[in-house]
């Protein structure tokens, strides 16, 4: 078996150990940032605005992503309080990052008189990619997997994965998610500037990552459950479907169409 540190970090400098789990999510931050900017400038803003967002969303999102993880497994922590913000061990929920990442979207909107679901439809195609990255960092850490796989003929990558500090294999759900996070990235890209309405990309990203996560969450061994048979992200996953089979059916009700916008991140035609 290999040693779990010695896996889990990209390399050390002087005891200041750089762990792959970090560089993984910072590179999903970057990537995700490009994108978005560029979608930006694309619809006449200044790419000011995403780093702008990014500056109030993305403290929010992992604070969010941690206090989540931290609740549901409280038993782990209660022993070792100091271990709560060593996020550089893994421990990283998205429902608490989306959850925290809304409320700092709200804030951003609220203070620049930016259209909230304007915002959202740019960046979100930039998260559900970010989420596809962010899943290799459960494989590096080995965690988030599935069910045992005790039949040798599918003891083989990427339907399973050996998890070395268990000796076994084990169905590797991080890499279903990542690939179904995927295909939701390029549904996403392919509709962005074919939208009929302002939340659209919202919408889709609601019932496309909850369809993927409620099944990909079932077949999880680390899931805590809700009531007998539902697990607590299954059950947001029906949620966020909900939601966005609401916001589609009902847009002409519920939103604004193309709303626009004249502040300070409009850019200016070059005279």
């Amino acid at each position: 078996m290999s040693d779990r540190f010695l896996v889990q970090n990209l390399f050390g400098i002087e005891g200041l150990n750089i762990a792959w789990y970090g560089a993984i999510i910072s590179s999903a931050i970057i990537i995700g940032v490009w994108l978005a900017s560029r979608e930006a400038e694309h619809q006449g803003l200044k790419s000011d605005a995403i780093f702008d967002f990014l500056m109030i969303v993305l403290p929010l999102a992992i604070i969010g992503a941690r206090v989540y993880y931290v609740i549901f497994e409280w038993p782990q922590y209660a022993a070792n309080p100091i271990d709560i913000i060593a996020t550089w061990k893994g421990g990283l929920a998205i429902y608490g990052g989306v959850i925290g990442g809304f409320i700092g979207a709200l804030i951003f909107a609220k203070l620049n008189k930016f259209p909230l679901l304007r915002i959202i439809d740019i960046v979100v195609p930039s998260l559900i990619l970010g989420q596809a990255i962010g899943r290799w960092g459960n494989y590096i850490n080995q965690e988030a997997f599935g069910n045992l796989v005790t039949n040798p003929n599918l003891q083989f990558f990427p339907y399973a994965v050996l998890i070395d500090w268990l000796g076994e294999w084990h169905q590797a759900t991080f890499f279903y998610e990542s690939m179904w996070n995927l295909g939701v990235f390029f549904l996403l890209i392919y509709f962005r500037h074919r939208t009929k309405f302002t939340g659209q990309l919202l919408a889709t990203y609601f019932i496309g990552y909850g369809l993927g996560r409620f099944w990909i969450e079932g077949l999880r061994m680390d899931s805590l459950f809700l009531i007998p048979g539902l697990r607590v992200s299954q059950g947001l996953s029906l949620v966020l479907i909900i939601v966005g089979i609401v916001m589609i059916v009902f847009h002409k009700k519920l939103f604004k169409e193309n709303l626009p916008y004249e502040g300070k991140y409009l850019l200016k035609p070059d005279k």
